[in-house]
């Protein structure tokens, strides 16, 4: 028998799914031993539900090849097979939020990939380097849902990584104002440019919601835990535009950003390569061991070059400059299926089984 803790992946035949399933394999903690998804897939082999539709570039892994896909709505019966799931569904915002927190009821914790309970006062939103100590709130959410160790824990949106880290690392010098364009990959639409064939040489400057995702969701992030729920940090304000360009993967951000106290471009590049989070310290086994890289070439990062830094668990940042109307400016980049989806989510899950809120059932 395994010591493994066995996972099953909601919403397992989307590309978030398939991301889990890739990243997983051969995980020294976790083990892929239920898929859910939609009726429609319900009862084919794993093999069969994807059938063409398999969006990874390394191939579907052995291992669940023959899992035959459970109902994802049938929550008790999932529920039983697992320690804890990790969730990808495709369904409405409501819908969403019901599930997952009957899937905690069942007592098996939820790492989510979905924006459903990112703004749930009481469910954690975390970059496990940045705000670890948010899971703490956890107690205060079991209490609500009556449960003993089921919980839902979500991770942010994909398009904040590539530059509230930065943001971060830099929180001695007090950034107060920001504004930042975000160039988003087809992947963080869940497509290719076989599916999406208009998206070749293409932009499109706007996708739904994410503009007010990206404004709001780092203050979240940096805020603190009052009276069991989590209250947002009022402070940098922050302004986004949010396009999407024809890259399959990796989230580009165009960043200014004015300080209350002047830092020097040495003093901004030192903290950045020196950022640590817990996920170093307890070298977690999908954190990278340098978070944040800096690049000195006036050309990067690049999509090309620089997606996959430290397994794409990394962020590469680049051409800090001084700025005529702010203070500062940089071009950050994050992979945002890996670190900004399914990777973030398992790192969060690596985080909380090293806290002790996941644990065998």
């Amino acid at each position: 028998m395994s010591d493994k803790l066995k996972v099953g992946i909601l919403g397992g035949t989307g590309m978030v799914g398939q991301r889990f399933i890739s990243l997983l394999e051969n995980h020294p903690w976790f083990e892929v031993t239920t898929i859910a998804a939609s009726p429609r897939s319900a009862g084919k082999t794993y093999e069969e539900a994807v059938g063409d539709r398999w969006k990874m570039t390394t191939p579907m892994p052995e291992a669940v090849k023959k899992l035959v896909v459970m109902n994802v709505n049938e929550v008790e019966k999932v529920a039983a097979e697992v320690d804890f799931v990790f969730s990808a569904v495709d369904m409405t915002k409501d819908e969403i939020k019901a599930i997952e927190e009957a899937y905690a009821k069942t007592e098996t914790p939820v790492v989510s990939n979905n924006s459903a309970h990112r703004w749930t006062p009481d469910v954690p939103m975390c970059v496990p380097e940045i705000n670890p100590e948010h899971m703490k709130v956890i107690e205060f959410q079991k209490k609500r849902l009556g449960t003993t160790r089921g919980f839902v824990a979500v991770k942010p949106n994909c398009s904040i990584q590539s530059y509230a880290p930065v943001l971060t690392a830099w929180k001695e010098f007090e950034p107060y104002e920001v504004v930042a364009t975000t160039y988003q990959a087809i992947s963080g639409a869940g497509k290719t440019f076989k599916e999406w064939p208009e998206m070749v040489e293409n932009i499109i400057p706007y996708i739904g919601g994410e503009e007010e995702k990206s404004e709001k969701e780092p203050l979240r992030i940096w805020g603190e835990i009052k009276d069991g729920v989590i209250v947002p940090a009022e402070s940098p304000k922050i302004t986004c535009q949010c396009i999407r360009v024809p890259v399959l993967n990796g989230h580009t951000a165009a960043v200014f950003v004015k300080f209350k106290k002047q830092p020097t471009k040495e003093q901004l590049i030192d903290r950045l390569v020196n950022f640590k989070g817990v996920p170093q310290e307890l070298e977690l086994p999908s954190a990278p061991k340098q978070f944040i890289q800096y690049l000195e070439e006036d050309n990067r990062p690049q999509v090309k070059m620089d997606v996959d830094y430290e397994k794409g668990m990394g962020v590469s940042v680049g051409r800090i400059r001084e700025d005529s109307v702010y203070d500062w400016k940089f071009v950050g980049l994050s992979h945002n299926t890996v670190r900004g989806a399914a990777g973030g989510a398992v790192l969060c899950a690596e985080l909380l089984k090293a806290q002790g809120y996941i644990t065998k059932k």
